[in-house]
C-alpha cells in the first residue's frame, strides 16, 4: 500500500498543476466556458488534457501541493490559464457587443430574454450573433487551436517558473480594440438608422399633423435589419481576422517568455 501511495503521489502532483491551468482556461475560453457547458464536463476535459500534457511538464520542478509555495504556484497556473482564455474570448465579446449596438439602434433592446450562456438577460441580436460566432469558432477548428495554444503555454511558462507581468499588461491594453472592432462593424447599421431618423425628424417638422412614430419605428427596424443582413455575411471573415490577431499577440508573448 505504501508503495502504491509513493507511486501515485508524484503522478497526482504532476497532474494537479496542469489541471489548474487548463481548468482556468476552459472556464474563460469561448464556447467551452459558457454557461450551458456543465462544470463537470469542463473538469473532465481538464483532467484528460492534463494527462495529454504530461510530456510537456516532465522537466518542470513540481513543488509540494500542500506547501505555501504550492498554493502560490496554483494561483499562478490559474492566472495564466484564465488570461489566455480571456484573450481568446475577445473575438466572441466583439460579436456580443455588436448585437447590443444593433439592438439599441433598431429598437430590439426593449425585448430582453434570459440568456443561459451569460446567466443574465440579453437581447435577441446579441444571442443570435453569439451563436453565429460559436459556429464559426468550431468551423475553423477553434477547439484544436485552443489545445495547441495550451500546449505552447507550458513551454513558454513552465510550472513553477511564474509568468511575466508583460502578459497581463498586453492583454489589458488589447482590450481597447474590442470596442473599436464592434463599433466598426456596427457603423453601417448605425448610419442607416441615423439617416432614417433624421429624415423623419425633418418630415415631422414639415407635417406635424402626421403620426410618424408608428411608421418611423417600422422603417428604422427594416433599414437596420437590411444593413445587418449585409454585415452578417462578413462576420466569419472578421471573426477569423480577430482570432488571428489574438493568436499573434499570444505567440509574441510566448516567444518573449521562452526566449
Amino acid at each position: 500500500m505504501e508503495q502504491l501511495v509513493s507511486y501515485l503521489l508524484p503522478l497526482i502532483g504532476a497532474l494537479w498543476w496542469p489541471f489548474c491551468r487548463i481548468m482556468a482556461l476552459l472556464s474563460t475560453a469561448p464556447a467551452i466556458g459558457d454557461g450551458p457547458v456543465p462544470l463537470a464536463v469542463r473538469a473532465l476535459l481538464s483532467l484528460v488534457l492534463s494527462f495529454l500534457m504530461l510530456p510537456l511538464t516532465q522537466g518542470a520542478v513540481m513543488p509540494e501541493p500542500f506547501s505555501l509555495h504550492g498554493v502560490v504556484v496554483m494561483i499562478e497556473q490559474a492566472v495564466i490559464g484564465g488570461v489566455i482564455g480571456l484573450a481568446l474570448q475577445f473575438a466572441m465579446t466583439v460579436m456580443s457587443m455588436l448585437g447590443f449596438l444593433v439592438s439599441s439602434q433598431v429598437g430590439f433592446a426593449m425585448a430582453q430574454m434570459n440568456d443561459p450562456m451569460n446567466g443574465q438577460p440579453s437581447d435577441v441580436m446579441s444571442t443570435l450573433l453569439q451563436l453565429a460566432a460559436i459556429l464559426v469558432f468550431f468551423a475553423i477548428d477553434g477547439h484544436l487551436v485552443l489545445a495547441a495554444v495550451l500546449g505552447q503555454s507550458f513551454r513558454a511558462w513552465p510550472v513553477g517558473s511564474g509568468y511575466g507581468p508583460l502578459l497581463l499588461h498586453t492583454v489589458a491594453l488589447n482590450l481597447g480594440w474590442v470596442f473599436s472592432a464592434a463599433m466598426l462593424l456596427a457603423v453601417p447599421v448605425v448610419f442607416s438608422t441615423l439617416v432614417v431618423q433624421i429624415g423623419f425628424g425633418l418630415l415631422s417638422r414639415v407635417a406635424p399633423s402626421l403620426n410618424l412614430f408608428a411608421l418611423g419605428f417600422s422603417l428604422v427596424t427594416l433599414f437596420g435589419l437590411t444593413m445587418l443582413a449585409q454585415v452578417v455575411r462578413f462576420i466569419p471573415e472578421h471573426y477569423l481576422a480577430m482570432t488571428n490577431q489574438i493568436l499573434e499577440m499570444l505567440q509574441l508573448q510566448m516567444r518573449a517568455a521562452h526566449g
